[in-house]
């Protein structure tokens, strides 16, 4: 399939290439220019709480560089969670930094007004109690804390940080979603080891470093056969300390406390201020580095917390960062005052919420985690039977889901977000000479095999790999292939992260050194597995018609023993089209001659005859359905050999419609993509109605606190798969065309900008179902917008 060719389909108009269609003054030649300030628009957004919350599940996210905050207030005290992007301990359990509690002397009076207020323009969150105001934000430029305090009378401070491993412990049965390395019979028990903690240097300084040995690394290794090897591998946990140092101007150490925050005990250090004030400063340094010494990584964060920026130049650029990132985007539903009651507004207000959510880990070092990213809570909140501490998440620490992890980025290139993708693009080039080691070790070929629920030091996961391997005994005979039923033989999800490298480069046009050579490696996998298999199984390497046998295989978790699964072969023609579309100073002669070669050996896309419709298969064969996913759709999403602008749209459309297998297979909690599906094939009122309920207020006090549905709460590959969609239903962009407005509702008013490949930025406002602006920078572009008929047709705007 041709990606690089222009196609307008029945109902769209492609403006300047068809004569005496009136194309909107603003298109002509003017570059795109908010009309406000991203604070005018925003401040309709911003979730404003006139009453304190009854707990942490209450809470509100605050957050930047790669830390995140809950931030809620309860009993006259305000308290925040920390979480660092990277705090992993010895078992892959991600770990809170710990919690923080400011108390105010004289405390507030009883029924003083309160106000706590998200401001997402800047990036900060203010509270008031009183005529007292706190305001809390993190540093865009270093990993820093920054709280201030104002008053009109003068008040005493009391800062406590609060901390709950204070002893060694084994984990427990209830606990081992956190790490998932250790479930279903591993030999040992996963044991977490206690903090330090206490007074240094006029502050509080608590700090967690990983033990040399015995960490969940060794274990995996050893259990997968690699041993050996492993020195040579990237090893994430070793040495790894986190921790934090919490001080500030006119604080002195006021001693201990405990006490029980839901349900797990904590000892608490605090901090006081020595005489009241009517300003107060507390700045909290986070450190999470792989220091060759502890002396090293106290030394490092005590020059961190020394040279951290002032409060008010660090608010001062924070602000600039966080008012630049509103201004690189925005979907704007029904501008104008708040409308709570109106559905469309609450999904742009929630677009933006959960952007700002994603915008908190810009400089993390490690992806925005699908399961609750850096902000989840204690987990009684979400499930109240899950009595645990305020560390625990479902689906793992730093144990990686691809098929979740995916939805998080890919918003990213419309929004213009494209340096927010980057650690999870480096999460895949950290690991590449781990996955090609398991090649070489499990089939003596080359290649780099990624497999789908992935250790962030490149191995499966231990309760996946199988402690056992006795669920089926063919399988687990077999070198390299994990014991369970759902991802074995899953190996395509890295494809998907190939083509966000691609088309970071097709949008952007940055390029990153090693990804070609990445990229290669994940197809030569492919292409020398399949070789090998079909030699060992058929005595030949290709089929009769020269194409390759993805066989045993399976179409993602769902449909199982398949032999050429539809989400293979399009993820690796969706991969070679984009290669072959490159510049010949990236692509060589002779690499484009093998790239060429490659895709020619795809079989075709399966179809097959149900309901009485033709519609595309999930796989030729396959002998079970296992789980919930649509497989038979990702010819439309993500891989886009099909939709609004390609052929054959009617196919996808009747597999869409007549093609699913079980109801249970659609959905919209988690990662479920019904949305995106209906955007991309230009179904409008089944994408509003899908989107509607995707991006809907949360059951929680926070809107965007999604889930837990099939993962964990806050669960962002369920925002992040609403983001997608709202995208598609204002602009696709199939080849070189830029279709606006493909499957959105004409009485839904909309204000948008967004990234299409190019560099090209698009601004639109649509209102009362007409084009009222139309603004595309390069003004060059503007001859690759398609338009709808019923827009294409109206007169230029005056």
């Amino acid at each position: 399939m041709d990606r690089s060719k222009r196609r307008t389909v029945k109902g769209m108009t492609a403006l300047g290439a068809l004569g005496g269609v009136p194309l909107p003054a603003a298109a002509r030649a003017t570059a795109a220019a908010p009309d406000e300030a991203p604070a005018d628009w925003l401040d309709a957004y911003a979730p404003s709480w006139t009453s304190q919350s009854a707990n942490a599940g209450a809470s509100m996210p605050c957050g930047a560089h790669d830390i995140g905050l809950n931030v809620w207030a309860e009993g006259g005290a305000l308290l925040f969670y920390v979480q660092q992007s990277g705090a992993f301990d010895e078992t892959n359990s991600y770990l809170k930094l710990g919690r923080v509690r400011l108390t105010l002397d004289p405390p507030p009076p009883a029924g003083a007004p309160f106000l706590q207020t998200l401001r997402l323009a800047d990036g900060e969150t203010l509270v008031r109690f009183g005529a007292v105001e706190i305001a809390l934000w993190v540093d865009v430029e270093q990993p820093v804390i920054h709280l201030r305090v104002d008053s009109p009378e003068p008040v005493r401070i009391v800062a406590t940080y609060e901390n709950w491993r204070q002893r060694d412990r084994d984990y427990t049965p209830d606990e081992m979603s956190m790490h998932r390395a250790y479930d279903d019979g591993a030999p040992v028990v996963p044991r977490q080891f206690a903090d330090t903690v206490g007074f240094a240097a006029g502050g509080v300084l608590a700090h967690h470093r990983n033990r040399d040995a015995d960490t969940v690394f060794d274990l995996m290794f050893e259990q997968q056969g690699l041993a050996a090897h492993k020195a040579g591998c990237f090893n994430p946990l070793a040495n790894l300390t986190f921790g934090l140092l919490m001080g500030g101007p006119r604080l002195v150490p006021e001693g201990q406390t405990s006490g029980r925050y839901a349900s797990t005990d904590f000892t608490g250090w605090s901090l006081a201020s020595r005489a009241r004030a009517r300003r107060h400063a507390l700045s909290i340094a986070c450190r999470t580095e792989q220091d060759a010494s502890l002396d090293d990584w106290r030394a490092g964060i005590a020059r961190l917390h020394r040279t951290a920026a002032p409060p008010d130049r660090s608010r001062t650029r924070s602000r600039a960062w966080w008012r630049a990132f509103w201004n690189r985007s925005h979907i704007v539903v029904q501008p104008g005052p708040p409308r709570p009651d109106s559905l469309p507004w609450r999904i742009g207000r929630n677009y933006q919420l959960f952007r700002h959510q994603l915008g908190t880990n810009a400089r993390g070092r490690w992806p925005t985690k699908f399961n609750g990213g850096n902000f989840t809570t204690d987990p009684e909140y979400i499930d109240p039977a899950k009595r645990m501490t305020p560390d625990f998440r479902a689906w793992g620490g730093g144990e990686f889901t691809a098929q979740n992890q995916r939805l998080v980025h890919w918003p990213m290139l419309k929004s213009g977000d494209s340096d927010l993708m980057t650690p999870q693009l480096d999460f895949y080039r950290r690991i590449q000479a781990t996955a090609e080691l398991r090649t070489r070790t499990y089939w003596g070929h080359r290649g780099a095999c990624f497999v789908e629920q992935i250790e962030n030091f490149g191995l499966a996961c231990g309760r996946e790999w199988g402690w056992h391997r006795a669920w089926d005994h063919a399988v687990a005979n077999l070198p390299g292939i994990q014991d369970n039923p759902f991802v074995d033989y899953l190996w395509d999800t890295v494809l998907e992260f190939c083509l966000m490298m691609l088309e970071t480069v097709r949008f952007t046009g940055a390029e990153r050194p090693g990804d070609l050579g990445f990229i290669d490696s994940c197809l030569t996998f492919f292409d020398e597995h399949y070789r090998r298999e079909q030699r060992r199984i058929a005595g030949r390497e290709l089929d009769p018609d020269g194409h390759l046998v993805f066989y045993p295989g399976t179409a993602c978790e769902t449909y199982k023993n398949a032999v050429n699964s539809t989400v293979t072969i399009a993820g690796l023609d969706a991969v070679l089209c984009a290669l072959l579309a490159l510049p010949d100073r990236m692509v060589g002669p002779a690499l484009r001659q093998r790239f060429a070669a490659m895709r020619a050996s795809l079989p075709p896309i399966a179809l097959r005859e149900l309901n009485g419709h033709r519609v595309i298969a999930p796989a030729n064969l396959w002998d079970r359905i296992q789980n919930v996913e649509i497989p038979q759709l990702y010819p439309v999403f993500p891989y886009g050999q099909y939709g609004v602008g390609r052929p054959d749209l009617q196919l996808a459309r009747d597999t869409w419609h007549h093609g699913v297998d079980t109801e249970a297979q659609r959905g919209i909690v988690s990662w479920h993509q019904d949305p995106i599906f209906c955007a991309r094939l230009g179904l409008t009122d089944e994408a509003a109605t899908l989107v509607g309920r995707k991006l809907d207020d949360a059951p929680r006090r926070y809107p965007t606190f999604w889930g837990p549905g099939h993962d964990w709460a806050p669960d962002h590959n369920w925002g992040g798969s609403g983001m997608i969609a709202l995208q598609e239903m204002l602009m696709q962009t199939p080849g070189e065309a830029i279709h606006l407005f493909p499957a959105w509702p004409r009485d839904w008013d909309v204000d948008f900008r967004l990234h299409a490949p190019g560099r090209t930025v698009v601004e639109a406002r649509l209102a009362d179902g007409r084009l009222t602006r139309l603004s595309v920078e390069p003004p060059a572009q503007a001859s690759r917008i398609v338009l709808p008929d019923w827009l294409a047709g109206q007169a230029s705007p005056a």
